[in-house]
């Protein structure tokens, strides 16, 4: 019997050495969590402009005879000065009726169309920032009379981006290494990483600005300013020993 209970001793020894092992596997690794910002900023290299031209006539057929015959002239001028085919692109194409309600003394029951408006916008991408004010201050005189907006953008922003990560991971590479030396331990391996990326949100002009800035001069002033382009990286970093 004592042979016996000896022998199922060890044998639960034995079981228990693995499960020992394994809880130390387990055990969580000591790590520093940090995030670092990086931004650059750099002037934009391209304009987005929106245009739109709006006609109303007692028919939808001349309403959109008239909307054809102006925004025709404004494509025509796009294409004199430079753009290509490919950075103009129709935005949007509307046909509404005008109505007139019925007034308490004026004896009729429902509403009645006068007329009928015909909207039609354009989308232009200007790659030479130098033309915009021209550009539209041209369109204004050939057409353009509501909506529109103009933003400055990049045609690439992959360098500006790549230098955003860059500053971001060095930014979080110092937190890290000043959370580390006031701890009194040492800074071990990246465990993980992860990016969030910002690009800059568009500035639009409206189109009642443009057409009062085109009335007074010969092409509206605009200027390009800067575009920032902001990364944030999560960074977590392993514990390595106690610094000496």
């Amino acid at each position: 019997m004592k042979l016996k209970h000896a022998s199922l001793l060890l044998l639960g020894a034995a079981l228990a050495f693995p499960t020992i092992a394994a809880a130390q596997e387990q055990r969580p690794t000591p790590r520093i969590l940090v995030t670092g910002q990086g931004e650059t900023s750099i002037a934009p290299d391209m304009a987005v402009v929106t245009l739109a031209v709006m006609r109303e006539a007692e028919t939808a057929r001349q309403a959109l005879d008239q909307n054809n015959d102006a925004m025709g002239n404004v494509i025509a001028a796009m294409k004199e000065h430079g753009i290509e085919p490919r950075d103009l692109q129709t935005a949007g194409l509307q046909i509404n009726p005008r109505y007139v309600y019925p007034k308490d003394n004026d004896g009729e029951q429902q509403p009645r169309i006068v007329a009928y408006q015909v909207s039609n916008t354009l989308t232009i991408r200007v790659r030479n920032i130098a033309k915009v004010g021209e550009i539209i201050d041209q369109s204004v005189s050939l057409g353009v009379n509501q909506g529109g907006s103009i933003s400055f953008v990049h045609d690439d922003p992959s360098a500006a981006m790549t230098q955003a990560r860059i500053r971001a991971v060095e930014d979080a590479m110092a937190r890290a290494g000043t959370l580390a030396k006031a701890a009194g331990v040492s800074l071990g391996s990246v465990l993980e990483m992860s990016e969030q990326s910002y690009a800059p949100p568009p500035m639009p002009i409206g189109a009642k600005a443009l057409r009062m800035e085109a009335a007074a001069a010969d092409a509206v002033p605009v200027e390009a300013g800067e575009n920032t382009y902001r990364v944030q990286v999560n960074v977590t970093f392993e514990i390595g020993k106690a610094a000496e």
